[in-house]
């Protein structure tokens, strides 16, 4: 089934972005074939030329490129999957990552929360939570550190988050199934700013080297936080692009 995507948009566009986050997600990986634009047109029901239309954005975007008489593919990745990709995913197929990603955690257990952390769930300044730091390596090497932050009171109500393992379709839905969450939505907000020891460590990089920093905030539909994530990507990876009508 194809996604509700803003109508004012050109078609090529609807096109060009849905076929960007599987891109982007890893369900489309480095190499793989891109529909081509018989298909594409067949799908979306429009003429060949909007398909075209459509790969010709990708290719200006460095995404894919053309073998002559053979297709389109993917190129090597260049952009960190966004927690928003990652949740359509898991809703999608069940599962966050893509098959060429896997998934360590340097550390999972009880800490202290930092001011920005209590800040962001909402609790007094240095209350405990809990703590859930993972590095997601693909093909290349470390791609992402991200870390998720709960109260930790919840410890008892949803003791795997304090498993070093995967949970499949995200600590998201998980907790919405244990703490009968029924609506749930997110804030999210991305800077740059030089990346710390443990995340040059983590993500392989230089001294002073920058790192791009995107946070998330779930809510409940009371508006109260239950999660804050911290994900750090290296510099050369940009971490979304898409495209939007301009009302003038």
């Amino acid at each position: 089934m194809l996604p509700e995507i803003e109508e004012v948009l050109p078609k090529y566009l609807q096109i060009a972005g849905y076929l960007r986050d599987q891109i982007v997600r890893g369900d489309l990986p480095p190499g793989g074939e891109v529909p081509s634009v018989r298909e594409l047109a067949a799908e979306w029901h429009v003429a060949r030329p909007t398909a075209s239309k459509a790969l010709d954005a990708l290719r200006q975007q460095g995404l894919v490129e053309s073998r002559r008489g053979s297709g389109t593919y993917v190129r090597a990745p260049q952009a960190a999957p966004r927690a928003r990709e990652r949740f359509e995913r898991a809703a999608a197929l069940g599962t966050m990552y893509s098959d060429s990603e896997s998934v360590r955690f340097p550390f999972v257990g009880i800490v202290d929360a930092p001011e920005y952390v209590s800040d962001a769930l909402d609790l007094p300044a240095g209350s405990a939570v809990i703590q859930r730091q993972r590095v997601i390596d693909g093909n290349s090497g470390p791609i992402e550190l991200s870390t998720s932050w709960f109260d930790a009171s919840l410890a008892e109500a949803a003791p795997r988050l304090l498993e070093a393992e995967r949970l499949r379709g995200g600590t998201v839905p998980y907790l919405a199934g244990v703490l009968g969450i029924r609506s749930a939505y997110a804030r999210d907000q991305v800077c740059a700013r030089d990346a710390s020891a443990t995340e040059r460590q983590a993500l392989g990089l230089g001294e002073h080297a920058p790192a791009l920093v995107y946070w998330l905030s779930a809510y409940d539909s009371d508006d109260r936080p239950f999660q804050f994530d911290e994900a750090v990507y290296p510099p050369e990876r940009w971490a979304f692009r898409q495209e939007y009508p301009i009302i003038f």
